[in-house]
């Protein structure tokens, strides 16, 4: 069984979040709405929809996702019962009519080989009222792999269109970046627990962009710029072996120029990125990181 859960706080485009979830084409899922105590009343949209689909409505009586959407998404997966896969659903998302229905049909070529399933998606800009590209994948892909696709460009990723399994959210969870920005990037590079994505490419999810949305606000660009560094810093840590050589090069410089950004890089932090430089050697990546920390102390 499925489980949807949808953190609600925004109204303007739910209904169209849940008329998606009326139309799907295999009815074997249950939604979970935990209501973050919002100012906006979802209850005569729910209403409309009331005998089409299974769902259980909750409000909280304390907004949290102010401080923490990881906590809010938390609470919000504790109101589902014992699901086995579970789906993350923004409230101004929207699914293709057949995104369930194309679960079950790939179910049992997935169940046993990866914890974590994906859909093409298109991303849908309300503020200028136009779509992207659709945004399909590898039908198998390593964690690794699919993240260092996003960091060069070449394809986009959001919370919704993914599909997880429970076991392995208990033992992992979310990890609480500002924001939850990159929560997702890190969720699945964890949960994936070193198996392969699933890709299913005949099911599109929408993913909405506005000026309602975290990814769509101007007002945070620090937090979200902390919150980028921390990422990259438990990569560094935690992940780096999972890429190639090449590629946790490109990491670590990345890494290394997001924080001259906004400040001067700390002797712990010279230290990390020449240890992981020592691993990943190459003689000119190495002695150039050798000279920027040369220069470095020379200017302090």
């Amino acid at each position: 069984m499925l489980a949807i859960v949808i953190p609600y706080y925004k109204l303007t485009f739910f209904e169209q979040t849940v008329e998606s979830l009326a139309n799907q084409t295999d009815k074997r899922f249950k939604v979970y709405i935990g209501n973050d105590n919002s100012i906006e009343d979802p209850i005569e949209v729910l209403e409309k929809f009331k005998g089409q689909f299974d769902y259980d409505y909750h409000k909280f009586e304390t907004n949290i996702g102010k401080d923490s959407l990881i906590k809010q998404w938390e609470r919000c997966i504790d109101l589902s019962l014992n699901e086995e896969w579970i789906m993350i659903l923004g409230d101004d998302d929207v699914l293709g009519n057949n995104v369930v229905e194309e679960f079950y049909k790939n179910f049992n070529v997935f169940k046993e080989k990866s914890n974590v399933v994906r859909f093409a998606t298109v991303s849908q800009n309300y503020k200028k009222m136009e779509a992207s590209e659709v945004y399909s994948h590898p039908v198998w892909e390593k964690a690794s792999l699919s993240y260092f696709r996003r960091f060069k460009g070449l394809t986009r990723s959001s919370l919704s269109e993914y599909i997880f399994k429970r076991s392995v959210y208990n033992k992992k969870r979310f990890y609480n970046f500002p924001l939850a920005w990159h929560s997702d990037d890190w969720a699945w590079l964890e949960f994936s627990e070193e198996k392969p994505i699933f890709t299913i490419n005949e099911s599109v999810i929408n993913i909405g962009f506005s000026d309602l949305s975290l990814s769509g606000m101007d007002n945070n660009q620090e937090l979200k710029n902390l919150a980028t560094i921390q990422f990259y810093k438990k990569i560094i840590k935690e992940k780096l072996g999972g890429f190639s050589k090449q590629q946790a090069l490109e990491l670590l410089m990345e890494y290394e120029i997001l924080i001259k950004k906004t400040r001067k890089l700390t002797q712990n932090e010279w230290l990390l990125l020449t240890c992981k430089y020592s691993v990943n050697f190459k003689v000119v990546s190495f002695i150039k990181l050798i000279r920027r920390i040369l220069i470095s102390i020379m200017k302090s």
